[in-house]
């Protein structure tokens, strides 16, 4: 094979290798895209996190049959070992029925 002939293929074999990295990259994330993921807004103008971490608007879920989705209700552990070592937040947010988003 000639030098030229070796270096063209050699630079297309690579080119495909990084365009289907890329593909697959981009295919097989678990981020949802498009309207799915945007934000809402709360009527105190807080925005709520993908995460739910923000305390100033409502928790966050994912849709119905997600993979992690929630299923069923929250249900505190208030047992006595566990309270004495949990944190206020942490507290607060299982009275208010939110899942715990912090240690």
């Amino acid at each position: 094979m000639k030098p030229i002939r070796t270096m063209v293929a050699a630079g297309a074999l690579g080119a495909a290798t990084l365009a289907g990295g890329l593909l697959a990259a981009t295919v097989f994330t678990g981020a949802p895209a498009g309207a799915a993921s945007s934000t809402s807004t709360t009527a105190t103008g807080g925005t709520s996190s993908p995460s739910g971490s923000n305390s100033s608007g409502p928790p966050m879920t994912p849709p119905a049959g997600a993979p992690g989705a929630p299923t069923g209700t929250f249900h505190p552990n208030e047992s006595a070992a566990h309270e004495a070592t949990e944190s206020a937040t942490r507290e607060a947010q299982e009275n208010a029925g939110q899942v715990p988003t912090v240690p």
